[in-house]
């Protein structure tokens, strides 16, 4: 019977035995092994956003929108790998220092406008990288979350195994972007300016209320047009006295 024991033994498939990993993470499904309360298991002090800034050298910066904000009153504190998210991924058996010391850890922590950070259409919510990608900065992104996801033991599942290999596959370096203003403004004027009003031949038809040649400040917030960057059609007939690419900032 001993005999039989151990032939079966040998027989049993390696991956009985072994479990699959990848980028130094063991791959399994997301498993909730204990309740979870958010509030209670992982607080964070708002004093975390100042550190949060000051790790983007003062920058009130959104890296998954690219967008500067004039306030941090304007953000959310954002955790890339959300505390859901590690709870169900080995945290649920961790202990209450653990988990405010990731809740808590600026390794994990950005800013992001709330349409953005919360469970709004197209928000991040609770999501894992499987399920949702920023914007922008995603090979930042990718690279964080396996930081993150390696300094507390975490588990990653196939999803996001395949979501973060195949962002990584196309990254030259996995820095923060700060894009530049100009950059924000073109992808907002994208975004909420008319559509036939950014294509117009004729800007100083449309813009030019006075009809004295030229398109100013005034004109173009009355016709919603401003701020005016440089690839408008408005901008040729207006004064950037800086140089900047940008008018009416």
């Amino acid at each position: 019977m001993k005999r039989l024991i151990i032939l079966l033994t040998w027989l049993l498939p390696v991956t009985v035995f072994a479990q699959e990993t990848w980028m130094g993470l063991t791959i399994a499904p997301e498993n909730r092994c204990s309740p979870f309360d958010r509030e209670e298991q992982y607080p964070y002090s708002q004093s975390v956003e100042d550190a949060v800034i000051a790790s983007m050298n003062g920058k009130i910066y959104g890296p998954y929108t690219g967008r500067y904000f004039d306030s941090k009153r304007d953000t959310d504190i954002e955790h890339l790998v959300s505390v859901s998210e590690i709870h169900d991924s080995g945290l649920c058996a961790a202990s209450d220092e653990v988990r405010r010391q990731f809740a808590n850890d600026v390794l994990n922590l950005t800013l992001a406008a709330p349409e953005v950070n919360r469970c709004y259409r197209g928000g991040k919510c609770g999501y894992d990288a499987g399920e949702w990608l920023p914007e922008r900065n995603k090979c930042w992104f990718a690279n964080r979350v396996i930081q993150v996801k390696r300094k507390y033991n975490a588990t990653v599942d196939i999803k996001e195994v395949k979501a973060l290999s195949e962002v990584l596959s196309q990254c030259t370096s996995t820095e923060m972007i700060y894009f530049s203003h100009v950059e924000e403004y073109q992808s907002l004027e994208q975004a909420v300016q008319p559509e036939a009003a950014a294509q117009s031949p004729n800007a100083l038809a449309v813009y030019d209320s006075n009809g004295n040649g030229r398109i100013t400040c005034k004109e173009a917030r009355e016709h919603g047009i401003a701020p005016v960057i440089s690839t408008h059609p408005a901008y040729r007939y207006m004064q950037d006295r800086d140089g900047d690419g940008i008018v009416c900032e």
